[in-house]
């Protein structure tokens, strides 16, 4: 089983190696895990964008599932990159799974960044915008895909010291993966 590994992982500094880590820890459960940043890219070319969105768009196309990490990325919810690979995949019927690393419902983390009122029984941002507030981690639509598609949002029982290199939450992604492949 070939998974794509898609997350905002690649923009550490230390992407490679964050990399290299998760394709090994594919390999110890007989996965073959398929990294983004394997694609060699030319950044400086001018179509370097679309080189790298066609190219991650090829490795889906040949992975038969997803692990999208889907911590939180400057800001309250996930990194919009990785939103649409994982309804990329899931369009595509293929066996979708995530985790992330902070288990906080939305709606709580929104709050880190801006005030979040209360008014007739909905949550209200500080533009006055009303908060998606079902208790979920992040917004329903991706929630819900990995339910229908594949397994529900992982996340750890306390967020780790390190969210960005505390690889649990994914290693337990990849423990399921091969139990679905096992079982077929």
């Amino acid at each position: 089983m070939k998974i794509y590994l898609a997350g905002p992982d690649v923009f550490l500094p230390d992407a490679i190696e964050i990399g290299r880590r998760k394709v090994d820890i594919c390999g110890r459960y007989g996965l073959t895990g398929l990294y983004p940043l394997d694609n060699a890219i030319d950044l400086a070319a001018p179509d370097a964008a679309r080189k790298i969105f066609c190219g991650n768009e090829a490795m889906m196309d040949e992975a038969d599932a997803i692990i999208a990490n889907l911590t939180p990325f400057r800001g309250a919810g996930a990194d919009p990159g990785t939103v649409y690979e994982l309804g990329y995949m899931a369009g595509r019927r293929k066996f979708c799974l995530a985790y992330s690393n902070d288990g906080a419902t939305y709606a709580d983390r929104l709050g880190r960044f801006m005030d979040v009122t209360s008014e007739h029984g909905r949550l209200i941002d500080a533009q006055g915008l009303t908060v998606e507030d079902f208790g979920l981690v992040d917004n329903l639509m991706m929630i819900h895909a990995l339910e229908l598609h594949g397994c529900p949002l992982v996340t750890p029982a306390t967020m780790p010291i390190d969210v960005w290199r505390d690889l649990a939450a994914f290693e337990a992604c990849v423990r399921m993966a091969a139990a679905r492949l096992m079982a077929k």
